[in-house]
């Protein structure tokens, strides 16, 4: 089952953007939709309303906890692909807290517990 990454392509990390040139987010978004992780689709969004904490992405899929990660930059693509692969892996949406790149291990903004069928009929 394959994993979504979404991409905050607004985030501004900040900073002001200058008028023309791609937010921080967005040349993150880039980077992220130009490698290839088996099993994981990254799709940008225009706010992960978490504004505060620079570039954010959101790890999803469908019955698996979620996560919100922050502070976020493109030296941290290469931690984020690992992450992101590793958590498609999974069947619950848990990466060992060992086996998690240190960004996702010190830059974690919210865990998600995952819909249950329940929940989305009510």
């Amino acid at each position: 089952m394959g994993a979504t990454l979404y991409v905050c392509t607004t985030c501004k990390a900040g900073s002001p953007v200058p008028e023309g040139e791609l937010s921080p987010g967005a040349r993150l978004h880039v980077a992220l939709v130009a490698a290839d992780v088996p099993d994981v689709r990254v799709v940008g969004v225009e706010c992960l309303s978490a504004c505060n904490t620079g570039c954010a992405v959101s790890l999803t899929k469908p019955g698996a906890w979620s996560y919100v990660y922050g502070r976020l930059t493109l030296d941290d693509v290469p931690a984020i692909l690992e992450g992101a692969g590793k958590y498609a892996a999974t069947t619950d949406g848990i990466v060992p807290w060992r086996d998690r790149p240190t960004v996702f291990r010190k830059q974690s903004i919210a865990r998600i517990p995952p819909l249950t069928l329940d929940e989305a009929a009510e």
